[in-house]
């Protein structure tokens, strides 16, 4: 077993994201993972990522707040314990327009290479 405590999940630092705190809790230098890795996004009143497409799938859960998720076909408000997936290859951005930080959960698969 690999226990993260929040407090102590690693952070990093993702191109395009602005006015945001990312912090792995399972994968990549949280720990061992065979298939995907978790992570979670506080983002500011403002914050957001500009449009950008992974090869992979991403799976997102609000745990907190309201989150916009921009993709080519339109946005959508997520509130608190809603979700979206986004397919390889699809263009999304997300945005905290409100007054309060959202916290957002990803899911996502390693790329083929790394598996």
């Amino acid at each position: 077993m690999n226990v993260t405590r929040f407090e102590d999940a690693p952070e990093y630092y993702p191109p395009n994201h602005f006015s945001m705190r990312c912090v792995r809790l399972q994968g990549h230098e949280a720990g061992p993972a065979e298939s995907l890795w978790l992570g979670v996004s506080v983002i500011e009143p403002g914050g957001y990522t500009t449009s950008d497409a992974s090869r992979v799938e991403k799976h997102y859960v609000v745990l907190e707040g309201e989150v916009i998720v921009i993709t080519d076909e339109g946005e959508v408000i997520l509130a608190a314990f809603d979700s979206c997936r986004i397919a390889p290859g699809e263009r999304r951005a997300l945005q905290n327009r409100s007054r309060s930080p959202a916290k957002i959960l990803l899911a996502m698969p390693f790329p083929p290479e790394q598996c």
